[in-house]
């Protein structure tokens, strides 16, 4: 079966196609870098993602303060990491790499914010 891909690890966003029997990759075309390749069989075996997002900021310059995570986490998890980051809130001021949650969903995965909001 011929599988396509759009490989999300670096800028090129290369278009993959794969030939996958039994669950294994026979052949792959199209990623320009080995991480490509890396990107197909993870994708088939265990997805990944990344999170970007935002967390109230009590008494800042800016009501939110951006955040992301430091390691991928299984995209099945992504809805209730989530919920669990919606949850949460720091106090001004805030320095970018300040950890909101550690461990998120006990991956090892932190929660850190990305970029400082100072006092209002």
């Amino acid at each position: 079966m011929l599988r396509e891909f759009t490989c999300i690890i670096c800028p090129n966003g290369c278009e993959i196609e794969a030939e996958i029997e039994d669950g294994k990759v026979r052949s792959l075309t199209g990623a320009a870098c080995p991480k490509g390749e890396a990107y197909v069989r993870q994708e088939l075996t265990d997805p990944q993602r990344n999170i970007a997002t935002s967390v109230l900021v009590e008494g800042g310059e800016l009501p939110l303060a951006s955040v992301r995570l430091t390691n991928p986490i299984p995209k099945k998890e992504i809805l209730n990491a989530m919920a669990e980051i919606r949850k949460a809130s720091v106090k001004a001021p805030v320095v970018a790499g300040t950890v909101v949650i550690q461990n998120i969903l006990g991956y090892e995965s932190d929660v850190i914010v990305t970029k400082g909001v100072a006092v209002k």
